[in-house]
């Protein structure tokens, strides 16, 4: 049984990314690792730090990101699926560069694997997630983030990203780099593991930095721009005292990472949202109306969410 792991990133450094931690979360339990890794600004240094890495098994494909794609997301799935496109294990796990994994799963994700090798209706494995808020004690544990998702498909040719690259379907046929309309849910089991992911952590003016990024490619660079010129420098992460409070351990790659947190004099710890901002998700009314129900009369079981898979019983 062979692993690919695979991954897409550009400005990683200079936008907060623990991609050299995502990396090598999963890089023992990979037989390979394709990233492609788009051309930054003049004053990022992200490729040279994932080759720095300086492991055999690491391969980077070197790509520019074409504006004209900077609209709802495609860029993201185009990227992904140049690193796709290489990878030539049996099952092919992906990451994104602010997804971690725990060494304390990767027996077990890699068992998961050679459990099913052979069960060829099992075209997915499914994640639970952390999402982590502000520093590396928040957490989301209530309505409106994703709970689990697919993070490691089997090499089918016709399972590709899907849409903004959050997750994967199977395509009736594929054209680089539209996005084909005929697009199936594929079918997937669980695994008895976690991502945490940690997109949300970051000083409060690169996490706006960072947003400023992420809305170019969805909403297209010039509308971003106009909209960030009147925005705050800096990201208002809301009281924290709202979300969960993680008492478990961080991944060993992020240690280095998180000894390096220097921003908690920015944080709001309690008190109210700040009246004069539009509240986050998790702040308005009918998101913690869910997450009470979720919590209290559903016994964690979510409520109306959107799953993007076909989940196997019994398996």
């Amino acid at each position: 049984m062979k692993i690919s792991g695979f991954s897409f990133v550009r400005n990683g450094v200079k936008l907060y990314y623990p991609v050299v931690e995502s990396i090598k979360s999963i890089l023992p339990i990979c037989d390979e690792f394709i990233i492609a890794v788009g051309k930054g600004d003049d004053d990022d240094n992200t490729r040279e730090l994932i080759a720095g890495i300086n492991d055999p098994k690491i391969r980077i494909i070197d790509t520019i990101w074409e504006e004209q794609y900077f609209k709802k997301g495609v860029i993201n799935g185009m990227q992904t699926n140049i690193a796709r496109r290489e990878c030539s294990g049996d099952w092919l796990f992906y990451v994104q560069a602010d997804e971690v994994v725990h060494e304390k799963y990767l027996e077990t994700i890699k068992h998961r694997c050679e459990e099913l090798l052979d069960r060829e209706e099992v075209e997915g494995l499914l994640f639970r997630y952390k999402h982590f808020w502000g520093d590396y004690v928040h957490y989301h544990a209530g309505h409106g983030w994703y709970p689990e998702e697919i993070r490691i498909i089997r090499n089918k040719p016709d399972i590709w990203s899907w849409q903004s690259a959050q997750s994967f379907r199977r395509y009736d046929y594929y054209d680089n780099p539209r996005q084909p309309e005929g697009t199936f849910k594929i079918n997937v089991a669980k695994v008895d593991a976690e991502i945490y992911h940690y997109g949300w952590v970051r000083p409060p003016y690169l996490m706006q930095n960072k947003r400023r990024a992420l809305d170019s490619v969805h909403w297209g660079r010039g509308k971003a721009e106009d909209y960030y010129e009147k925005a705050p420098q800096e990201f208002d992460y809301g009281p924290l005292n709202r979300l969960a409070v993680f008492k478990d351990t961080h991944p060993a790659v992020m240690q280095e990472m998180i000894a390096r947190f220097n921003w908690a004099d920015k944080l709001q710890m309690n008190g109210k949202p700040n009246p004069y901002r539009e509240l986050h998700k998790h702040e308005r009314l009918k998101t913690r109306l869910h997450s009470w129900i979720e919590k209290y009369l559903l016994n964690g079981r979510n409520l109306g969410g959107f799953h993007n898979y076909h989940l196997l019983k019994n398996i």
